[in-house]
């Protein structure tokens, strides 16, 4: 295997070697993250990453491009029946980036954006002081509320009324909940702004119907193709109407890129493939179905949900109670083979750097083919080692027993052997 690479490289034949076994011998619950098939794996890796294709299908700024016009034109269609969307452009590198490319196409700096709050589950693309969007728009920001959790989507219309926003952008990196894409229709509408729904997280349900899909409401839908679609990692932008996707394929080229990724582009196009199989849709609800067991575990051990729960792929875990940080957790999971990231919860009052929760998914060890049962041992494998004493070495070695066995009876890529 790599056998080129080996001759090479040898430091990084031996990194890559190294990282495959990492996600084979460890429980993959960052919510974001997910393992493509073996037919994205390789069609990543192949030739179209030499091909220079500046433009679009049949209108390139270099020769030879006819075979990546029908691998992007394939893409393309495949997204467009998948979502139900008028265009799509599949050349964003990235989830940012599409989402740039949606500021950029009708928005001027200074303009206002209403967004979610990133500590309150939204992204650094929807306004945070940090990014790019926090840097040239002007931000107002909404969150949810301090009683339940959930977005009060009467307090964001009086807030957008009194703002009034040039756009709205609706999604989440960090909300376990159901978003109601209708109902920020109906607030847009109410302020003359444009609707962006951002559904990196939550593309592979909305592509089977497991979540409302915003695709009918908002002007612009961007997202990932690598988390719960379980594609390559890239980006993605559906538009509502032909029109706004002409300024969208400005705004990507020649606006914020130059030549697209065409081998990352190939291997969307199998990821968009592969979601239009009847299959896919069963993956999904096993997303949810995990989720939800997990959710269980956790909630039955004693561990705080944010919002008490999941409607998706993803738990907020508040750990104020079990007296642990969200790094401390990150790290004591990181130790016993369980991979976590830390992150703020709503009204955080620590630092982003030490955060008061955890988020975990279930996309990437629903992939591994994991079910409801194996949630249950990975709940009480969480729950022992965050609330262990730092210095209980016992149980962290019996933790990692159980995620030894279950990463055994759920290999990863057997196939790369």
């Amino acid at each position: 295997m790599w056998e080129h690479l080996q001759e090479v490289d040898q430091e990084i034949y031996r990194a890559v070697g190294a990282e495959l076994e990492r996600q084979r011998n460890t429980l993959e619950l960052i919510a974001s993250e997910n393992f493509v098939s073996p037919a994205v794996l390789e069609a990543a890796g192949t030739v179209p990453t030499n091909k220079y294709a500046e433009g679009y299908p049949g209108r390139r700024y270099y020769g030879g491009c006819e075979h990546v016009d029908e691998m992007e034109e394939l893409a393309r269609q495949r997204a467009r029946e998948l979502f139900g969307a008028e265009h799509a452009n599949v050349q964003a590198h990235s989830g940012s980036g599409a989402n740039m490319a949606v500021y950029f196409s009708v928005l001027q700096p200074g303009d206002t954006i209403l967004g979610q709050d990133l500590n309150h589950g939204g992204h650094l693309t929807h306004g945070s002081p940090v990014n790019f969007s926090g840097m040239l728009y002007n931000i107002e920001a909404y969150g949810v509320d301090r009683e339940n959790e959930v977005l009060d989507y009467d307090r964001i219309e009086e807030q957008a009324r009194k703002v009034r926003p040039k756009m709205i952008m609706t999604g989440a990196s960090a909300y376990p909940r159901t978003i109601d894409f209708a109902r920020f229709r109906e607030i847009a509408d109410a302020v003359d702004a444009y609707l962006v729904a951002d559904i990196a997280h939550i593309a592979g349900m909305v592509a089977v119907g497991l979540h409302p899909s915003p695709v009918p409401y908002a002007d612009f839908v961007t997202t990932t193709t690598h988390k719960t679609l379980r594609g390559p990692r890239g980006g993605m932008v559906l538009s509502r109407t032909g029109e706004l996707g002409k300024g969208i394929d400005k705004s990507i080229f020649p606006g914020i890129q130059g030549g697209p990724l065409m081998h990352i582009i190939a291997a969307k196009a199998v990821c968009f493939h592969e979601a239009l199989q009847p299959e896919f849709a069963d993956y999904q609800q096993s997303i949810l179905d995990n989720a939800s067991a997990l959710a269980d575990g956790l909630r039955e051990r004693g561990l705080r949900l944010v919002s008490g729960g999941t409607d998706n792929h993803l738990v907020l875990v508040d750990l104020t109670e079990a007296g642990v940080t969200g790094k401390e957790a990150e790290e004591r999971l990181e130790s016993v083979n369980i991979t976590v990231n830390k992150n703020t919860i709503p009204f955080e009052t620590r630092s982003p750097f030490v955060t008061s929760g955890i988020r975990i998914g279930t996309p990437a060890l629903t992939s591994r083919g994991m079910d409801e049962e194996a949630m249950d041992r990975v709940a009480e494998a969480i729950y022992r080692t965050v609330t262990a004493d730092s210095d209980d070495e016992q149980t962290f070695t019996e933790v990692r027993g159980t995620v030894q066995e279950l990463c055994s009876a759920f290999p990863l890529y057997p196939e790369l052997s």
